[in-house]
């Protein structure tokens, strides 16, 4: 059976949830590589170096930010990694996790929103980003999964801030 890493006192549906992330980001990923090594799956091809390189390191930071949300469910995201200079082996501070969590939440909602608005709106219908029905279809599968993203990061990053905070709350003493 699979084991996935976390600490002891993590419930287990937000360890599922943070390991979830990153490959629910991965698809859509992989679909903008596969643009700029110029498989079909675009109506047209990338245009350029420069929007080559802007669409690899979208993918890399993309994952890059999605697989930050394990330190919230492991140890590194309550302390720092003894490698980091200067401040290896000190203590997270909890909000130092949460906030910039549920920053990115909030970004995301609205990017979703945005995006399901410019849907509705038919913002950039005109010049389509497909031009098949396998290619649509490949399209929406890749990205669909990019909406479970926000809540996922938020009941992470909530579960992180209670788990953190219950110590300190005077209930547990």
């Amino acid at each position: 059976m699979l084991r996935i890493t976390a600490l002891p006192d993590v419930p287990r549906w937000a360890v599922l949830a943070a390991h979830a992330v990153p490959w629910i980001t991965l698809p859509s990923g992989l679909w903008r590589v596969a643009l700029v090594a110029g498989l079909p799956v675009a109506a047209e091809e990338q245009r350029g170096t420069g929007e080559a390189v802007y669409i690899l390191l979208l993918s890399l930071v993309s994952e890059g930010l999605a697989l930050l949300t394990l330190g919230l469910v492991r140890g590194w995201g309550e302390v720092v990694p003894g490698w980091v200079p200067v401040i290896g082996g000190r203590p997270v501070p909890t909000m130092a996790a949460v906030v910039p969590a549920l920053l990115g939440a909030a970004g995301l909602f609205g990017l979703l929103g945005w995006a399901c608005y410019a849907q509705i709106a038919g913002l950039g219908a005109e010049s389509g980003v497909t031009d098949s029905t396998a290619q649509s279809a490949l399209l929406v599968l890749c990205y669909i999964p990019l909406i479970a993203w926000p809540p996922l990061l938020t009941a992470v990053a909530l579960a992180y801030y209670r788990r953190r905070t219950a110590c300190a709350s005077p209930e547990a003493a």
